[in-house]
């Protein structure tokens, strides 16, 4: 059995870490720098740092942000936000970053998943999806969450791992913050229907949430952010806990 992984995600705006509720109302939960550091000493498997205004504000990552959390970590992490070249992603790889997160670009321009993973290897190539359930159908949100398509999150999904996407990083926007658990049942369709590994996020709230991910959903990691931050959930304890359920993890 595959070891499932832990992994904090850091949502940076302006420099600093935030956290919100359904993609909103956002709080500052600390330097990212200093949390990756912490993340990577306190047994976190992988990071993922996403730069959540990029988009919106039409530039791409922080390339001397990147730089820092590389000189920081020794685990793999993943970057995104508002990425939308090769060039770009170059760059990015060259200040130490492992893998590329890429969202609203991929949806625009869906031969740019060929293009990364052509260039860099699939296993390079992170497609994050966040979607929103309207009338029992999920639905692809873009720019954030900001702005709705018509596009369906399971024929999406499969594109992109025709395209060559080595991971998809799904947030169900209903989910998120809330704490209440993770998307599971979409979760489980996605990871029985595709043969890439699934990421988990939005609604992470107790270490059962993680269990039930990994046992239910069947999901390959589980990404979450203010259960971290804040100090809720210690990775250790939750890891422990993990293993007593005989959920295979790295400790």
């Amino acid at each position: 059995m595959l070891t499932k992984r832990i992994v904090p995600c850091l949502d940076i705006k302006n420099g600093r870490t935030v956290k919100g509720v359904n993609f909103v109302n956002l709080i500052d939960a600390g330097d990212p720098v200093v949390l990756a550091k912490q993340y990577a000493e306190l047994g976190a498997d992988e990071l993922v740092f996403l730069d959540i205004a990029a988009t919106l504000e039409n530039r791409g990552t922080t390339l001397d942000m990147v730089l820092k959390v590389a000189e920081q970590v020794n685990i793999p992490f993943t970057v995104g936000g508002g990425i939308s070249s090769v060039e770009h992603v170059d760059k990015l790889l060259k200040c130490g970053a492992d893998k590329v997160s890429i969202n609203s670009s991929a949806v625009k321009r869906p031969d740019l998943i060929n293009e990364l993973a052509d260039k860099f290897g699939s296993q390079c190539v992170v497609v994050a999806i966040d979607a929103k359930q309207i009338d029992g159908e999920w639905f692809v949100h873009l720019a954030g969450g900001t702005i709705p398509t018509d596009i369906k999150l399971f024929d999406w999904a499969k594109e992109v791992e025709k395209r060559g996407a080595g991971e998809i990083l799904f947030t169900s926007m209903d989910h998120d913050g809330t704490k209440a658990g993770f998307a599971n049942e979409a979760l489980a369709y996605l990871s029985e229907t595709l043969n890439i590994p699934i990421i988990a996020s939005g609604g992470a709230g107790s270490i059962q949430h993680f269990a039930d991910t990994f046992t239910k959903g069947k999901s390959d990691a589980a990404l979450a952010a203010s259960v971290f931050h804040f100090g809720e959930i210690p990775i250790i304890e939750l890891k422990e806990e993990l293993k007593k359920q005989n959920i295979s993890v790295r400790l």
